[in-house]
């Protein structure tokens, strides 16, 4: 951060054009005062963080890349700069990538599109991941390896067979359900009043939960929630031993 309050934020996408659209976005946004820094190659901007005089708190990157992609390039951040807030914003389907990002340890996932809502959401995203109490910890998140997604009717389009397992079904039998059903009555209420309001608020909300087994039998899961851009719910879970 400058000594002036405002935010340094490093922005890597190999279309050219489309960083300096980014910048214009960013950098005009009313309600996030920042200095955006554009590079076309990964390999640019770790150049940046490298620098010992170039101070930045947020790395926003494309996922495709030529010769490597968002992924790898996190890991190599991750290497001198461990708790970097680092978000993807890329054309990529949030499905086909879920579990990859999560295991990852992104901090959170917008995808790019037409008008300009993506760019109202991608500026709630770095005003939600630059606030240390929304951060997220990059090492747990390599345990979250669970994924499922929620439509905007509150059932599961799509679980992965790790998150189906964790409640003790097969991945069809979740999916079409609605996530009330994997949850103790007392946990839904606490996740509609604490967690649902921080997610629909552009933010992303990690902890832990109480899981409902299909035999009845609660557990504690540590799971991150967040939004994507068609006001679905990404949702990652992992067991926390008792």
């Amino acid at each position: 951060m400058h000594s002036d309050g405002s935010l340094s934020i490093l922005h890597v996408d190999d279309d050219e054009s489309f960083g300096d659209l980014v910048q214009t976005y960013l950098e005009r946004a009313t309600d996030l005062d920042c200095e955006i820094r554009s590079r076309t190659s990964p390999a640019d901007a770790l150049d940046v963080l490298r620098d010992d005089d170039t101070d930045v708190d947020c790395v926003v990157s494309d996922y495709r890349m030529p010769g490597t992609d968002g992924i790898e390039f996190l890991r190599a951040v991750r290497e001198t700069h461990p708790e970097l807030p680092f978000l993807l914003f890329s054309g990529e389907r949030t499905d086909d990538v879920a579990a990859e990002i999560v295991r990852a340890g992104v901090t959170d996932y917008i995808q790019k599109g037409y008008g300009t809502d993506q760019y109202t959401m991608l500026v709630r995203r770095v005003e939600h991941a630059v606030d240390a109490d929304g951060r997220f910890d990059a090492d747990e998140s390599l345990e979250l390896d669970a994924v499922g997604i929620v439509g905007s009717d509150e059932r599961f389009d799509r679980v992965d067979p790790g998150y189906a397992g964790l409640y003790d079904y097969d991945p069809a039998e979740v999916e079409g359900k609605r996530w009330t059903e994997l949850h103790p009555d007392d946990e839904v209420r606490h996740i509609r009043t604490h967690v649902l309001p921080v997610v629909q608020g552009g933010g992303q909300w990690t902890g832990r939960s109480t899981g409902l087994r299909a035999d009845g039998s609660t557990f504690t899961e540590s799971k991150l929630v967040t939004a994507l851009d068609d006001d679905r719910l990404l949702i990652a879970v992992s067991a926390v031993s008792p």
